[in-house]
């Protein structure tokens, strides 16, 4: 007696399958429940256990070929009326498969990946470092400044007000050395700060005495920046350093200064340096120059300032704590600055660098011994060679699927896409504000796409046409928001949906994103839970793209994509309405909408509000705060 196995149901939507792959073979022993093929369909791929024990008699439907669900697939006997490959089979199989071609349409996978990346760090404002002020070097010329400038008392110049919340400032360049003249309201120095960088004018006109802040330094406002006066004679700014260490070599420098002032004045650049105690200390520890010009012993302490080696450089607390982290030898490096001092940039190009060479010998290590000599030359990473270079294979049922239902949306739909630029700026404060806190109580990481999606879907409730779907003559607004999420996954794209996310908050979605998306990657999502979007969420932004045009899914009207969040400078205005130039976190959305529907304003209105909801950045309660 033989038995007749059958394509199963495999979920509520699925009415068809195809064989991708046999596992057992004509004559060979099978029991209940063991694997006996492989079944495509265009929402998973499962295997097919047997239902019955015996010896596989017949297959009737072979690899590739589609039936319907409830099709004959083999038949399973004694092994008494086994053939070899059931000749019966393809004549039989003949109609269903001509059946098979009429394959209901379902909503199709999008052509963008998401995958929301934990390197998608959050936007860090900018760095601000806690450092000890230089003390004895900045005091002792800060009281020589009122009282000994050589040509009369000098004014202090300090940091202002540059904003309702910036309390400290960064000295990113100065625009003036010690001893020019400065007019009022001419740039003094670069300040850069959280929320904008901006020049310093000068507040009194005047000689450039002192400089007590050093390039790469952070301030808090009101420190004092400078010294100007009407003097001409910058030296004595200098001279408190020395006087650490012997007060019989410098001594003459004092009666010499008025003759070699103007000198100075042409080299400015060792003068803007006023604490390069280890330089100075270097200096005196070298008596030779001394002796050798005895009339103009005054600029040899200031000589070595502009050197370019490292040894002796002065460095400021932020400099040496940033070469401490990135394992940079400040002894190596060249210093960029004023006067040869090692900047900021300097430590990152020279970390840059490393790192640079670093990945080219590892690649190195991976290339044949022949290619080795040539990789230090070329410093940039080259990819891996894929191994599908040069090759040709068969599409995957799940490939061929997605380029089904790309062709037929294209085909079946008037497509447009529209875009909008958002700042993203307050949502990526309160996020680095919320995330661990959040992490501990939901149990999941706080990632930017929760906040598109939350955004999306209150927008989707006031503007029911992109939720909508029209067919034929009909148009249908649905009273769900059911989101489809774009994942990639190693066998191409898949859209599990959040069913009902109009219901959930910020938690909820972040919790279902993760989920479905662990499942959809392990292989374990159902085939229900990869149908019935009303909308689809793209997040092109994680592979790095800015624009994207995302292909609208059949069934539904809309899908929008989020592009990569990179911070630039923007013109906004400020707390007085006044308009400065700012570093924003900003980022693209793009809605490609079927145009039979959604009129262009439709589109525009709704991305509006999406962007609204995310500028606003009004999302405390749903992360705890």
């Amino acid at each position: 007696m033989s038995d007749n196995v059958q394509l199963p149901a495999l979920g509520e939507s699925v009415t068809e399958g195809t064989v991708t792959r046999w596992l057992k073979n004509v004559g060979d022993t099978v029991e209940v429940d063991e694997p006996l093929l492989e079944i495509s369909t265009d929402k998973v791929d499962t295997e097919i256990p047997s239902p019955f024990a015996g010896v596989l008699e017949q297959i009737l439907v072979q690899e590739d070929e589609t039936v319907e669900v409830g099709a004959t697939l083999a038949v399973i006997g004694s092994g008494d009326g086994s053939s070899s490959q059931g000749e019966a089979a393809p004549a039989q199989d003949q109609p269903a498969q001509e059946q098979a071609q009429e394959s209901a349409p379902e909503p199709a996978a999008e052509q963008a990946p998401v995958e929301e990346s934990a390197a998608e760090s959050a936007p860090a404002q900018q760095p601000v470092e806690a450092h000890e002020e230089p003390a004895p070097a900045a005091a002792a010329p800060s009281e020589g400044s009122a009282s000994d400038s050589g040509s009369g008392s000098g004014e202090n110049v300090t940091l202002p007000a540059l904003g309702e919340s910036v309390t400290e400032g960064t000295v990113t360049r100065w625009l003036k050395a010690v001893g020019d003249e400065v007019a009022v309201d001419e740039p003094l120095l670069e300040i850069s700060t959280d929320k904008v960088d901006t020049e310093i004018p000068s507040p009194i006109a005047g000689t450039l005495q002192q400089i007590l802040v050093q390039e790469d330094e952070t301030v808090e406002v009101g420190a004092v920046l400078a010294v100007i006066g009407s003097g001409s004679a910058p030296a004595p700014a200098q001279e408190p350093a020395p006087a650490e260490e012997k007060a019989a070599e410098p001594a003459p420098a004092p009666q010499q200064a008025p003759e070699p002032a103007p000198a100075q004045e042409q080299k400015p650049e060792p003068q803007s340096a006023p604490e390069p105690s280890a330089d100075q200390e270097s200096a005196a520890s070298t008596p030779a120059p001394v002796p050798a010009t005895p009339p103009t012993p005054a600029p040899v302490p200031a000589t070595p300032a502009p050197t370019p080696s490292a040894s002796g450089t002065y460095l400021t607390p932020l400099v040496r704590k940033l070469a401490a982290d990135k394992g940079v030898d400040v002894a190596s490096l060249v210093g960029t600055g004023v006067g040869g001092r090692i900047r900021k940039e300097d430590v990152l190009d020279a970390a840059a660098k490393a790192e640079a060479e670093k990945a080219a010998a590892e690649s190195a290590k991976a290339q044949p011994a022949a290619a080795a000599p040539a990789a230090p030359s070329k410093p940039a990473a080259v990819p891996a060679v894929s191994p599908l270079r040069g090759t040709t294979e068969k599409a995957s049922r799940l490939r061929q699927i997605i380029a089904e239902r790309m062709v037929d949306a294209l085909h079946s739909q008037a497509q447009l896409t529209t875009v909008v630029e958002v700042d993203v700026t307050r949502v990526a404060r309160l996020r680095a504000r919320a995330k661990e806190d959040f992490k501990a109580r939901e149990g999941v990481n706080l990632t930017f796409l929760p906040f598109f999606v939350l955004a999306a879907v209150e927008a989707l409730k006031a503007f029911p046409k992109i939720n909508g779907v029209l067919e034929g003559n009909q148009i249908t607004y649905h009273a769900q928001e059911n989101v489809g999420i774009a994942v990639d996954t190693e066998k191409g794209l898949l859209v599990p949906v959040i069913r009902d996310a109009g219901d959930l908050n910020l938690a909820g979605i972040s919790r279902k994103i993760v989920d479905l998306a662990g499942r959809t990657r392990q292989n374990k999502v159902t085939p229900d839970e990869l149908s019935g979007a009303t909308f689809t969420v793209t997040n092109t932004g994680s592979g790095g793209a800015i624009i994207d045009t995302p292909i609208v899914p059949g069934g539904t009207s809309a899908i929008l994509g989020t592009g990569a969040i990179v911070k630039r400078p923007v013109v906004i205005q400020d707390a007085d309405g006044a308009e400065v130039i700012a570093i924003r976190s900003m980022c693209y959305l793009s809605l490609s909408y079927d145009h039979r529907l959604v009129d262009g304003a439709d589109a525009s209105r709704y991305l509006t509000a999406v962007k609204n909801r995310i500028e606003e950045g009004s999302f405390e309660s749903e992360v705890g705060l």
